[in-house]
């Protein structure tokens, strides 16, 4: 079978060619691959280094936003042949720390988890692939090719609902929320503000491609340019840039008790002059949060799979701007101005 294989920092050594069948022990669902979902998290293991192949392995077979359709499942995994599913990216670490112990391993402490198509496991960029039940989350069938967004919405999906948790310490909840950067991560971040009933703000640096009319098509209200023109005081902030100084001038123009939520990671080295000690005396005396959130735990998983089967279905289908064949993976890294979500057909 035909599957995506790297080594990491090794852009010249990204090889789409045959490999073999999915070995048993990771998984007894036996899943043919439909879609891989890439994101900046494959350019940096392709280009920066990023990630480790298995232990005894020089490559890796990439890819950890998955869809696929079930071809084999044993009797009582809760699966049959014909169920469209995704899988979990994440594996708790074996010692195992408390968090991987009870299932968190999103929250694991010892950093010895593995990630599929990540670190230290094969991902999900091939024709077949294997998972374990446990780790397999089952979609709509009303969602199709749609059902490649499931790991990225978890991802927000764990930002809205530990920022949910935040929130809870108080006997107020936010009124207006406000996301920056409209990539895939941020609109479907707007995507979830909305659906709970939030009024909705979306911030980007330009309004090339089809973001604005995403925005608008969910009920928000789309804005390009400098933060403090953006003309709203959210009380809870989404942010998707990884921008230091972004996040530094957010502190400033939250409402009061807000919490801002980090889910970007920069890869620049772009320095700014923070004032530290008014930064301090402004998050104690408004009483604000700043958090980061990464990953997803299994419940972060069914929560996106309940968020897509409720989004509208063009949206979503719009949400994806281009196919790639598993020939032409390369060409899928490099995003266009009209590009939200770039996906591999594994199929073709």
């Amino acid at each position: 079978m035909k599957a995506i294989t790297v080594v990491p920092g090794a852009p010249d050594r990204v090889v789409v060619g045959d490999v073999d069948e999915p070995d048993p022990d990771y998984g007894s669902l036996l899943v043919e691959g439909r879609l891989l979902g890439i994101c900046g998290t494959d350019v940096d293991i392709v280009d920066g280094g990023y990630g480790t192949p298995p232990p005894g392995h020089d490559r890796l077979v990439l890819g950890h936003e998955s869809l696929g359709e079930v071809l084999e499942a044993p009797e009582g995994s809760g699966f049959s042949p014909g169920d469209l599913v995704a899988g979990i990216v994440r594996r708790p670490d074996p010692v195992p720390c408390q968090p991987c112990s009870h299932g968190e391993w999103d929250f694991c402490r010892n950093g010895q988890y593995t990630e599929r198509g990540i670190k230290g496991r094969h991902g999900y960029g091939s024709e077949r692939w294997r998972i374990e039940p446990e780790y397999a989350v089952q979609l709509d069938p009303r969602l199709g090719d749609c059902g490649v967004l499931l790991e990225p919405v978890s991802v927000v999906a764990k930002a809205w609902e530990q920022t949910e948790r935040i929130f809870a310490r108080a006997s107020w909840r936010p009124e207006v929320a406000l996301v920056t950067g409209a990539g895939p991560i941020g609109l479907l971040a707007a995507l979830l503000a909305v659906q709970r009933g939030l009024e909705t703000h979306v911030l980007d640096l330009n309004d090339r491609g089809p973001k604005g009319r995403l925005v608008a098509d969910l009920g928000a209200t789309f804005h390009t340019g400098d933060v403090h023109e953006v003309g709203v005081v959210p009380d809870v902030v989404i942010e998707c840039t990884g921008a230091g100084p972004l996040v530094f001038a957010l502190t400033k123009l939250v409402a009061p008790d807000a919490v801002i939520c980090l889910t970007g990671i920069s890869s620049g080295s772009r320095k700014a002059e923070v004032g530290l000690d008014e930064l301090n005396k402004e998050m104690v005396l408004e009483n604000s949060v700043v958090f980061g959130s990464v990953n997803a735990g299994r419940r972060n998983y069914q929560q996106a799979a309940d968020a897509l089967a409720k989004a509208e279905l063009g949206w979503l289908e719009r949400v994806i701007t281009r196919r790639v064949p598993m020939s032409r993976f390369s060409e899928g890294l490099r995003k266009s101005a009209d590009d939200v979500k770039v996906v591999v057909d594994l199929r073709a």
